[in-house]
């Protein structure tokens, strides 16, 4: 079992800065990939990025060169640096662990809100 524990989430202007945070525990040694989702409202849950052990990142098209994914491996925690935020990018973000494509695991989410 692993369990995801999200943070950082807020309420900020278009073109401002966050950082989210996920920290997880339990059986993290089974975990290969981890990432960061999010679904807006009446919307599907989509990725947004994801880092594997070995440091290899991808993202979505719509956050290239404005979020930056990494990860503590000495805190079990991942962060996602979202910079220049848009109205568009509102919506909950999920952190997912990934064990195999069978077995992974969900955080509770944390709401991101870009307004003026």
């Amino acid at each position: 079992q692993v369990r995801l524990v999200e943070s950082g989430g807020g309420l900020v202007q278009p073109g401002g800065s966050l950082r989210l945070s996920c920290a997880a525990s339990g059986n993290i040694f089974r975990i290969n990939t981890m990432g960061w989702y999010r679904q807006a409202p009446g919307k599907q849950r989509d990725l947004v990025a994801t880092i594997t052990n070995d440091g290899s990142t991808n993202y979505a098209d719509s956050v290239k060169g404005r979020f930056t994914i990494s990860r503590d491996n000495a805190k079990n925690t991942v962060y996602l640096q979202m910079t220049s935020l848009k109205p568009e990018d509102t919506a909950v973000y999920y952190c997912k662990a990934v064990v195999t494509t069978s077995t992974y695991y969900w955080g509770q989410g944390t709401q991101v809100t870009v307004s003026s």
